[in-house]
């Protein structure tokens, strides 16, 4: 007669310390053990944050990258780099070319794009500042805040042939002070920023400094960077508010010292700012702007 599962010699068992669980059995092969699990595995979350790291790599809007130019950009190894640029070219993220391999930047892109400048209401500001600019003879930018960086999207600085603003730091700019001093609920914009390079030897790059010139500048309602990006620039900005007296944008007028003397300076601002209020309208939902001042 075969032998049946009940003559199977059985294992002696330790004592079990209370509070402890026992991984279900097989009553032939014992104690079952936990799946192994595979620690280089990235998370849903990190795997999301690899992809957008790839797709950071093209800002430069340098020539299309290879696999071995992701990796390096991101630090990536290359197996992980190839394999998230075919996914993201697999969803219309990227493109890539079938000579030459490399990859560029997809229509989903250019989709969403074009989708968040309307969405934002950035095409309605473009007139209010050609007009600006014509009046002043000042070339005039609109810039919103981008992690360290005030962001230009809308106006003279913008890459004609290509579409593409400037990502300029915020210490050293006319228009990144005005989005640090108008920040919001943070008590100390300055304390986040990495350190302060110097562009040239006007540039401030002591932190107690420039917090002393953030004060400066909501005490006067603009702010003035003379030469403090490059030498013989000389620009003025104020800020676009929402309803919370916050920066949502930073408008600037950018010239030469000679245009923009210090007699003049506060003709520059005023223009500005009775264009900032246009743009309030132009850009914010009604319950997100200031109330309209009273006669």
């Amino acid at each position: 007669m075969g032998s049946s599962i009940d003559d199977v010699p059985t294992v002696p068992r330790s004592p079990r310390r209370p509070g402890t669980t026992v991984p279900p059995s097989d009553p032939v092969r014992g104690p079952r053990r936990p799946a192994a699990t595979n620690p280089a595995a990235p998370t849903g979350s990190q795997a999301v944050s690899r992809a957008l790291g790839v797709l950071h790599c093209f800002r430069d809007n340098g020539t299309p990258l290879s696999a071995s130019d992701l990796a390096r950009r991101t630090s990536l190894s290359v197996s992980t780099a190839h394999r998230l640029a075919r996914t993201l070219v697999a969803a219309g993220f990227l493109e890539q070319d079938a000579h030459t391999a490399r990859y560029r930047l997809g229509p989903a892109v250019t989709e969403l794009g074009q989708l968040s400048y309307h969405q934002r209401g950035l095409h309605l500001t473009v007139p209010e500042l050609a007009d600006l600019a014509a009046r002043t003879g000042a070339t005039a930018d609109l810039a919103l805040r981008d992690g360290v960086h005030a962001l230009i999207l809308v106006g003279g600085s913008v890459r004609h042939d290509t579409g593409i603003g400037l990502r300029r730091p915020l210490h050293s700019t006319a228009l990144g002070k005005v989005l640090l001093a108008w920040s919001g609920d943070d008590p100390d914009p300055v304390g986040a920023l990495p350190g302060l390079a110097a562009f040239t030897e006007r540039t401030i790059v002591d932190p107690d400094a420039l917090r002393t010139e953030l004060a400066r500048v909501r005490e006067r309602g603009h702010a003035v960077n003379d030469g403090e990006s490059a030498l013989g620039i000389r620009t003025v900005a104020v800020p676009v508010f929402d309803h919370t007296e916050r920066a949502r944008f930073a408008l600037a007028l950018r010239a030469t010292p000679a245009v923009l003397t210090d007699d003049r300076l506060p003709w520059f601002a005023d223009q500005a700012r009775a264009c900032a209020a246009a743009l309030e309208v132009l850009l914010l939902p009604p319950v997100e702007r200031r109330p309209a001042a009273g006669p």
